[in-house]
């Protein structure tokens, strides 16, 4: 489900509350929030899908959406988690090739869509927004290197582990510890690159080890050091 300029929700783009618009001019501002279009959508709607054009990126204002790669036997490989203040679909709009992967909303959200051509006149006009995108896209690119490199080199407990630091950091706890992203047990397996039973077995023994506790999809973290240590993460 996508509807556009809905109520509560009708402002402009707040593309200030990313980092990569901070260099954007007051009438950068004022072009982005004119060429833009804020869209709505629910838990399960598909925002854009792997093996389509997409003629614009998102800045996301509200919610989390997960990204993912689909394999030939149809299962899911999430790659990592969009939330709010980040954008998604952008490296597609600037190598001009088809979406090279899926995102879905997992948590209502509200997104700001952004056209391409606008996105284009601001990496010509503007040479810092520009310099900002290239570092971005670098991370991602440094990101996606250190998965490969954990799928190889990690077994199936070190890489849950891994994730569960991973979500701690990225979306934190509330006030009883509970990570703040709810998931299921096959959206856990499709981050780590696993079959759902094996999440499953891996979060009780977990649980038995006194690194963490389940209630239904909640996960309160008891012992990050430990899964730290587990997952060989290191800050």
């Amino acid at each position: 489900m996508k509807q556009s300029h809905i109520p509560p929700f009708n402002e402009t783009c707040l593309v200030r509350t990313h980092h990569l618009f901070r260099h954007l001019t007051d009438a950068e501002i004022e072009k982005v929030n004119a060429d833009s279009e804020i869209e709505y959508h629910k838990r399960g709607t598909i925002i854009y899908h792997e093996g389509n054009r997409i003629n614009g990126f998102y800045c996301i204002q509200k919610g989390i959406a997960k990204i993912f790669k689909t394999g030939i036997d149809g299962k899911e490989q999430i790659i990592r988690f969009a939330k709010k203040a980040e954008i998604i679909g952008f490296r597609s709009v600037l190598s001009k090739e088809l979406a090279c992967s899926t995102a879905e909303v997992i948590e209502d959200t509200i997104s700001c869509y952004i056209p391409s051509e606008t996105l284009v006149e601001l990496i010509k006009n503007n040479g810092n927004f520009a310099l900002e995108l290239l570092q971005l896209t670098c991370r991602e690119l440094g990101e996606a290197n250190s998965f490969i490199t954990d799928i190889a080199q990690k077994t199936v407990r070190e890489r849950l582990a891994e994730i569960l630091v991973h979500l701690h950091q990225e979306f934190g706890i509330n006030s009883e510890s509970v990570l703040q992203i709810s998931l299921t047990r096959e959206e856990l397996a499709n981050i780590v690159g696993t079959a759902t039973e094996s999440v499953i077995r891996l979060l009780s023994e977990f649980k038995q080890d006194s690194f963490i506790d389940i209630n239904g999809r909640k996960i309160k973290i008891l012992n990050l050091p430990g899964l730290m240590k587990l997952g060989n993460v290191y800050n």
